[in-house]
């Protein structure tokens, strides 16, 4: 459960950083106001302060009235800012501020965004241009730290090891003597042949054992791969994935099982060239999976899978919704709204379209106007608060064919659930006072 929870944290992560790329990306400025600064752990602030101050100086010289002063504003913003860090987060700083150009009405704004990555970020960076970099983000933030890992097994010995991004590490290896088949007759022949097949079946014992050591965590006896490659030129490779003597669950988790001219370092190093592009999908197949179990609910009738944005938030109160799934680029935005006449509140899930219809914003009933109190997109809302109802959150593309039916035919939004539950059964009136809380707030949704 702790692994799901983290898996869920660190997407969730992945999903906001995106978000905040693509904003970032969008942004755009006049002249070169715009600063993107990137501190790399065990960075000083002591150091960057001065370069900045040193930036002031030099952009003082700037001929430009309009563009000076933007880049010294920005400049100041970002001194401002690193006021607030007494040192470099464990993570690393990113930083962007500087006066953007708003797509409304053309006015510009002000704007400074810091925070510290969720996984240490390596690079270091400072530009001043008219437009925020997040070239670093993508590379280092985006990219997916699973690891794999890798057995290259042939009939000279085996080497364990582990790819995750870029880094590729070599755990153990060991080198064996099998003898080779004996090529006279009689008994001795016979005699040589038991003793060569009882090598190799210690040679596949042992490296099934290593398996178990090297890719089974201790603590909670799960795999710490995300999945694994047996590779190797002979048939070892192919016996030890189907030997009963193999781990069950790293059995499960073989991805693929490829050929290599060698062994050893180079014939890992072959392994992960020959399963770069398999390997760059595993995200998808995960999807696929997940979406798979999902539709099955509706395919075989179970009454465990739900869609939509109304039923799903109905089974989430009800706390039986097991796996939340939402497409990563959900348009929807939650309304916290109160009625003038009668100050009840009103929760509103709207589309784009939706929130351009004035009816949304009046009461029907009285024809009262409904103020907006909050507003704030609804993958946000699932993000800070989907642990309230016990269950994990998933965010899917619409690039495999599962996730683009997903996002056509239901919705972009629906969850899996632990047990059966018949959502219309469930009362609008018996809904309406499990939602009510002692404010008299009514939660109502728009689809």
């Amino acid at each position: 459960m702790n692994g799901d929870g983290l898996e869920t944290d660190k997407n969730i992560e992945m999903w906001k950083i995106k978000k905040l790329i693509k904003a970032l990306e969008a942004a755009r400025g006049n002249g070169t106001s715009m600063i993107s600064l990137i501190m790399p752990p065990r960075d000083q602030i002591s150091r960057v302060t001065k370069m900045l101050g040193d930036e002031y100086g030099t952009a003082s010289n700037i001929k430009s009235r309009v563009n000076r002063q933007s880049v010294l504003g920005a400049i100041t913003s970002a001194l401002q800012r690193l006021k607030l860090y007494n040192k470099v987060p464990p993570n690393g700083l990113v930083l962007y501020t500087g006066t953007i150009v708003t797509d409304d009405d053309g006015k510009e704004k002000k704007v400074t965004i810091d925070f510290e990555p969720f996984r240490p970020i390596n690079a270091s960076l400072y530009l001043c241009d008219n437009k925020f970099h997040t070239e670093a983000l993508n590379a280092e933030l985006l990219e997916s730290d699973e690891k794999f890992g890798f057995i290259v097994m042939d009939g000279k010995g085996t080497l364990f090891g582990t790819l995750s991004g870029n880094t590729v590490k070599v755990l153990q290896k060991f080198s064996v003597d099998i003898p080779k088949r004996h090529g006279r007759g009689g008994q001795s022949a016979l005699r040589f042949d038991r003793l060569r097949m009882e090598s190799r079946h210690n040679y596949v014992r042992k490296v099934a054992e290593l398996a178990t050591r090297s890719y089974i965590n201790p603590r909670d006896s799960q795999p710490n791969v995300s999945g694994l490659i047996l590779a190797g030129l002979g048939d070892f490779k192919t016996v030890l994935g189907e030997s009963d003597l193999f781990d069950p669950r790293l059995r499960a988790r073989i991805l693929n099982v490829v050929k290599v001219s060698q062994g050893g370092e180079s014939g890992f190093n072959e392994a992960i060239k020959l399963s770069v592009e398999m390997l760059s999908n595993v995200k998808f197949i995960q999807e696929k999976r997940l979406l798979g179990k999902y539709f099955e609910g509706f395919s075989q009738d179970t009454g465990k899978s739900v869609s939509g944005v109304d039923d799903t938030l109905k089974v989430m109160e009800m706390g039986v919704v097991d796996t939340l799934i939402v497409w990563e680029d959900l348009d929807m935005t939650r309304y916290v709204l109160k009625n003038g006449s009668t100050s009840k509140i009103v929760i509103k899930h709207l589309n784009k379209e939706q929130e351009a219809d004035e009816t949304n914003f009046r009461d029907q009933a009285t024809d009262s106007v409904l103020e907006v109190q909050e507003r704030l997109l609804l993958l946000e809302w699932f993000a800070n608060e989907y642990k309230r109802f016990g269950c994990t959150l998933e965010f899917v593309t619409n690039k495999t064919e599962e996730g683009s039916l997903f996002c056509r035919g239901y919705g972009g939004i629906g969850g899996i659930l632990r047990y059966q539950v018949d959502v219309r059964a469930y009362d609008d009136d018996e809904l309406s006072d499990e939602l009510s809380d002692d404010d008299g707030q009514v939660y109502e949704d728009s689809e």
